[in-house]
Order: structure tokens, then C-alpha cells, then sequence
């Protein structure tokens, strides 16, 4: 299959994290994330300080972040520099569990406080990823409805951008979802889309893949149509893939093109190196040499182009492959990684 890997340890083993392609759970701090005690606030560089190129909200209690004071408290002054290229930059939350209110309210609030928008992501749809490193999601449509029912609440009437379901629609492209199931699917979508449009000030994005799974978009566009990505506001391409920008983003004009024009989002978290060359079965996870990618910003000077976001939270772990933790879990070698191959 080719995947991308969310964040995500599986919603069953832990109730966790509602799911992605490698999410996490807990505080709503990201996909993998298992603290829950607050911390004091991060300090902020004199990057940080200057004027913001994008309107989301940064997470002061991150692992990033917490990996940052950690490394300062053990005097790894110069890799708790480095790791603020991520920490001091606004990342998605996954909120996880059988209610994903509390991450959700966590999230919106903070973002209430700073004037910002908090970048979401629900991910539980049911027979999620397959059954491989993300399996899990909701057990079945009921379960399914009441949890976006209360990922929708937990906004309230505060901004978010939400990225909803990766991998949902690209799964019944290729053919992985099994048949009987994808009636059920653009069911689900539309009526999630449906409810979250409900809050007043809710952006939706509905997930279709990357350029590098289902190569010609065209095959792409019944599917996103069934799943009512006209009452959405756009689609998200690349989540926790590397595809580059130019890619994604051609990919995305054809796409759009097929879909009434609507607008998308990029997930540039980890595609400063592009993809890992040879076997794309190989090449999503953990792929060894990727770099940070454009950092978010809604500046983006294309006007299809809503947003480049990090979507995927650099660090986090796509899956126990190549000496990685499971999917979704903090893994700060890699993310130094990236930080040091990141896009000039």
C-alpha cells in the first residue's frame, strides 16, 4: 500500500488518540503524546518573538516543547536550540480517545487566548488505515457519529481548521477499505463535514492522499464528491507523506479542477528532502535523510492554496520501522533529524 503513515497509535490498544495514520492521544498535544501535566511556558527566541507569517496557534506544552526544556535542564543547550525550529512552530492536534472534547476545548481555547486558529484532526473513521500500523478508529457508524458529534461541540464557536479523516478516501481509491464498506464511508464524511460546518467558525478540509499513492487525481474526484467535499471548504494533500511542494502542489490544481475548483491545504512538515528515492512501499516510514519542510504560514501566494501546515507532527514516529517507536510516538532522534536536514 502506499500509505502515509498518521501519527497514531491504534484507537483500540489505547482509545487512543483518535487515530492517524499515526496519531496520538491524551493531552491533545499531538499524535503519541502521553503527558498530561502542564509545564511552564517554553522560552521563546527572538524568531518566535518577531511577527507570526501565519495566523494557527503553537502548542507551549508540545513534546518538542517539553523536549526542549528537558534537554536545556540536562545542559544540551545546542540541541534544545535546534529543536525549537519545531517546538516554536504551530503543529495539528489529533485528540484521541472515546471523547475528543477535552483535547479539542484544550486546544481551541489556547488558540482563543493567543487570537489564533487551532489546526485539527479527526481521525476515527471506522476501519481505519486498513488494519496496519494506525488500525483502530471507531467500531462502528453509531460510535462514529457521536464522536465527531463531540469533536464538533468542543469548538464551540472558537476558529479551527480541521483536517478531516487522512487516508479515508484515498484508502477506498486504492482499493484497501474493502467494498462493503465504502458506502458506509461517504456516508460518514459527508454527514462529519456536514456537523462540523454547523460551528460558526470552522474551516474543513477533507483528506485525499498524495501525489505519490494515487498518481492520477482524476481517480480521485468521485470519490471525494461522494463523500460531500462540496460543503467543504477544500481538501489536504501529503499528511504525513514527503512529497515536495511543487509536486503537491501541481497535484492539487489538477485536483481542484476536477472538484468544483475547491481550495486545499498542505501538510510541509517533513518534505524539505522530498522522498525517500527507490520502493515506495518502503519510503513512508521513518524514511532516513527527510528535513522540515516549509513552516506554516497562510501566505502562500497561490490562490488555491489555503494554507502549508504541519499537519504531522515532526518527531512523531510513522511506525516501529527502523529502530522507531510505535506510530505516533515522540521520538526526538528523528526529529533532530529533521531539524538538520531542513529546507533552507
Amino acid at each position: 500500500m502506499h500509505r502515509l503513515l498518521r501519527t497514531f497509535t491504534a484507537l483500540t490498544a489505547a482509545a487512543a488518540l483518535g487515530l492517524t495514520a499515526g496519531c496520538s492521544s491524551g493531552s491533545g498535544s499531538g499524535p503519541g503524546s502521553s503527558r498530561e501535566k502542564d509545564e511552564a511556558s517554553p522560552r521563546v527566541s527572538r524568531e518566535a518573538a518577531a511577527p507570526a507569517a501565519h495566523s494557527f496557534w503553537v502548542d507551549p506544552q508540545s513534546e518538542a516543547a517539553r523536549q526542549v526544556r528537558e534537554w536545556e535542564q540536562q545542559g544540551r543547550t545546542d540541541d534544545a536550540d535546534a529543536l525549537r525550529r519545531i517546538s516554536e512552530q504551530p503543529m495539528a492536534t489529533w485528540p484521541a480517545g472515546d471523547d475528543p472534547a477535552p483535547d479539542v476545548e484544550k486546544a481551541t481555547a489556547g488558540a482563543e487566548r493567543d487570537d489564533r486558529t487551532a489546526v485539527l484532526v479527526a481521525y476515527n473513521i471506522p476501519h481505519r488505515d486498513c488494519g496496519q500500523h494506525s488500525a483502530g478508529g471507531a467500531p462502528d457508524a453509531s460510535y462514529y457519529r457521536h464522536w465527531i458529534d463531540a469533536f464538533a461541540d468542543g469548538i464551540k464557536d472558537r476558529k479551527a481548521l480541521v483536517v478531516l479523516e487522512p487516508d479515508a478516501i484515498p484508502h477506498i481509491a486504492d482499493g484497501c477499505t474493502p467494498a462493503q464498506y465504502h458506502e458506509e464511508r461517504y456516508e460518514l464524511l459527508s454527514e462529519a463535514i456536514e456537523r462540523l460546518k454547523r460551528q460558526p467558525n470552522v474551516k474543513v478540509y477533507l483528506d485525499a492522499g498524495n501525489p505519490g499513492w494515487i498518481t492520477e487525481a482524476y481517480k480521485l474526484t468521485t470519490p471525494l464528491r461522494r463523500a460531500g467535499i462540496a460543503r467543504a471548504d477544500g481538501f489536504s494533500l501529503n499528511v504525513s507523506n514527503f512529497q515536495s511542494d511543487a509536486t503537491t502542489k501541481k497535484y492539487g490544481r489538477e485536483l481542484s479542477a476536477g472538484v468544483g475548483g475547491k481550495h486545499f491545504v498542505m501538510d510541509s512538515s517533513r518534505n524539505g528532502q522530498g522522498p525517500l528515492a527507490g520502493d515506495r512501499e518502503d519510503a513512508w516510514c521513518n524514511p532516513p535523510g527527510r528535513g522540515l519542510g516549509t513552516p506554516p504560514t497562510d501566505r502562500t501566494g497561490d490562490p488555491l492554496l489555503d494554507a502549508f501546515l504541519w499537519i504531522k507532527r515532526p518527531g512523531d514516529s510513522d511506525g516501529p520501522c527502523r529502530g522507531g517507536p510505535a506510530a505516533g510516538q515522540w521520538w526526538p532522534d528523528y526529529a533532530l533529524g529533521l531539524v538538520r536536514n531542513a529546507k533552507a
